[in-house]
């Protein structure tokens, strides 16, 4: 019974009930500044559950701030990590909420942020098993956001290194895991390969390049879906761009796409 309520949770966050996922993470508020300015939250959060995107991300107070009715069928993660761009350490995260808190807003998912080979990776990851262990005990699922960052990382798109992250999420308790794209981009098929749950390619092209095209590329590697931001809500047509995101993400799933398709970008991610 409590795996059927974890499972039916994790249905809510896929709108079309296929198992992919385009969810828009607007936490950037708390780490960088203001995602829009302020009179501007309301239509932006319309435009994307308009777009397609099956979940948003933001932090605590933010959901108390947002009108419910304005999600419709768009799925609530609350984050539970936080940092900012002016710490000494800008890849230290600490938690700053529970699960239990993120419940009684109505979140359907909780996520958390941990990178790998930061100088408080430890503490990280200590974090990631409470909030697993929580996730466990009230049935809701949790995505892992994990990237390898940090003074001992050389390269954070090498696929062997993002398959060991990946793996770090799921032996954890995670549900899905987040992380980087591999570069080239073909090998994020590797990572895909060697994860046990839904792999979800962060972030969007670092060129410039179409985000449309970033995301075919992903949903060809075998990633589950995107979890995008920043490309996004600094679009000036962000509803048309979660469209065209949210059509290449499940127009995969029903076309069955699988990771051994031929992949011809050699886009970056951010």
């Amino acid at each position: 019974m409590t795996h059927s309520r974890k499972a039916l949770r994790l249905r809510r966050l896929s709108r079309p009930r296929d198992g992919k996922y385009l969810f828009v993470p607007l936490d950037h508020s708390v780490s960088d500044g203001p995602v829009v300015p302020n009179q501007r939250w309301d239509g932006l959060i319309a435009a994307l559950v308009a777009g397609g995107a099956d979940a948003i991300v933001v932090h605590k107070g933010r959901v108390r701030l947002i009108d419910p009715v304005l999600l419709g069928d768009c799925a609530l993660v609350v984050h539970l990590s936080a940092g900012t761009a002016h710490s000494s350490d800008t890849n230290a995260k600490v938690l700053v909420g529970d699960v239990e808190e993120a419940l009684r807003l109505g979140a359907d998912a909780v996520s958390v942020h941990v990178n790998i080979g930061s100088d408080t990776e430890e503490r990280q990851l200590a974090d990631l098993g409470t909030v697993a262990a929580s996730c466990d005990r009230w049935n809701v699922p949790l995505i892992a956001m994990v990237y390898a960052r940090g003074p001992r990382v050389a390269d954070p798109y090498d696929p062997v290194l993002l398959s060991h992250v990946v793996n770090i999420a799921a032996d954890l308790g995670a549900d899905i895991v987040k992380t980087s794209m591999a570069l080239p981009i073909g090998r994020m098929a590797e990572v895909v390969a060697n994860c046990p749950i839904p792999v979800l390619a962060a972030g969007g092209p670092v060129d410039s390049a179409d985000p449309i095209g970033y995301a075919a590329a992903a949903m060809r590697a075998g990633c589950s879906g995107l979890a995008i931001g920043r490309r996004v809500f600094t679009d000036p047509a962000p509803r048309s761009l979660v469209a065209g995101l949210a059509s290449a993400v499940h127009e995969a799933a029903h076309n069955g796409v699988h990771a051994d398709h031929p992949i011809t970008t050699t886009t970056g991610a951010a």
